[in-house]
């Protein structure tokens, strides 16, 4: 698969706020900014400590957000556009990230929501593996 990669700019911020809006929603996950809101957070991350990865192919077709810390590499967000799933596209791109931009001696860390089992199959299959479970009792 010839999937191209660059790293983001200004001009790709609509896009990553309509994507990470896309991926809230496929994950279920509670968080419910809206797109400005998202679009402010997005703008801050990239200006202050994320950096964006778009992945294409004659068009962008996925991303990945993450973050150098002092533990490693922490991905914050990875989506592939719902119309481009069941491609491989997914782990390409992680091997894009694990073998060319990535460092190969850090520590690489992603979250994943304990309901989403498509997601925790995803990153098992790409080579991560379980660490750690955050447990919590909700609010009433």
């Amino acid at each position: 698969m010839n999937l191209n990669w660059r790293f983001s700019d200004a001009g790709d911020l609509e896009l990553l706020v309509k994507w990470n809006k896309q991926l809230i929603e496929d994950e279920q996950h509670r968080n419910r900014m809206t797109l400005s809101e998202l679009k402010g957070r997005m703008r801050s991350w990239l200006i202050e400590e994320y950096q964006a990865v778009i992945f294409s192919f004659s068009a962008p077709v996925a991303y990945a957000l993450y973050k150098n810390t002092t533990d490693g590499i922490y991905l914050r967000q990875f989506f592939v556009d719902r119309n481009h799933r069941r491609q491989s596209i997914g782990s390409t791109a992680i091997g894009i990230l694990r073998n060319t931009i990535w460092p190969a001696d850090v520590r690489l860390m992603v979250d994943v929501l304990c309901k989403n089992r498509e997601g925790i199959d995803f990153w098992k299959a790409v080579g991560y593996s379980e660490y750690c479970l955050t447990l919590e009792i909700a609010p009433q």
